[in-house]
């Protein structure tokens, strides 16, 4: 059974003695963003955090308070309530936050994500952090550990995956069910995908329809958030197990 230790609750005198014994640490990622009507601004720090705080596994855990704050797409930082950092600034703060938690005794470091836009970012701060310290991290995006086809019995006319759609308004009530209210909020049929089957990123200002949010939102439920989070910890598991079980990392190499 995985034993969870909450950092900012650590007493300073006792960090070289946990950090030694824990086989890892966790940093949840979110972002402070609207997500239409029917959630709540902090979706995703709560996915992230609630993700991280319910991990399964044979193993001892450090878990690091969630970032709230993060780099968010034009096409939610025009609704008030959206937090948008500068991303040169918000890369250089979780470079700082990453390095930080390695300097404080942790060789492995899960980065378990909630933020779409933080894909990108991560990659980039772990990649830097790598470079300087020797250091394992493993970056779990929470909405990529479920594939369509594992979900498809849940959904009708679409996947449900988007911003703010069925998918991740079902997995926000399944951990905070009072904050979800979907009662008068309009299906908005995601548009349909580009004809093409390669691997790419579309971005766009403000597509439509769009309102912050798209999808069908009268298919979300708590009921299905449930299923959804139980699919995704199981995976998770799989994944910690597999990470925890591959070999220590070798330093980094130094210019001579």
């Amino acid at each position: 059974m995985a034993e969870l230790i909450p950092f900012a609750e650590l007493r300073g005198g006792l960090r070289a003695e946990t950090a030694a014994r824990a086989d890892f640490a966790v940093l949840p990622v979110g972002a402070v963003e609207w997500h239409g009507p029917h959630l709540p601004f902090g979706t995703d720090v709560i996915l992230a955090a609630e993700f991280s705080a319910r991990i399964r596994g044979d193993f001892t855990a450090v878990l690091f308070p969630a970032m709230p704050y993060s780099a968010c797409p034009g096409k939610t930082s025009g609704h008030e309530g959206t937090i948008a950092i500068r991303p040169e600034i918000a890369l250089a703060y979780l470079c700082d936050v990453l390095e930080g938690v390695v300097t404080s005794g942790f060789e492995r470091v899960l980065v378990l994500n909630g933020h779409d836009a933080n894909m990108s970012m991560a990659r980039a701060a772990m990649e830097w952090v790598s470079g300087r310290h020797r250091v394992s991290f493993l970056l779990v995006n929470w909405f990529q550990l479920l594939t369509p086809a594992e979900t498809a019995h849940l959904f009708h006319g679409h996947n449900g995956r988007g911003h703010g759609g069925p998918f991740e308004a079902a997995a926000v009530w399944s951990f905070a069910p009072e904050s979800v209210n979907t009662d008068g909020i309009p299906d908005l049929p995601p548009r349909a995908a580009l004809a093409t089957d390669r691997p790419h990123v579309l971005v766009e200002s403000y597509p439509t329809p769009w309102d912050g949010w798209s999808g069908y939102i009268s298919q979300a439920s708590q009921q299905t958030g449930d299923e959804l989070v139980e699919g995704a910890l199981t995976h998770l598991e799989k994944v910690l197990d597999a990470w925890l079980a591959s070999p220590r990392s070798d330093p980094p190499r130094q210019r001579g």
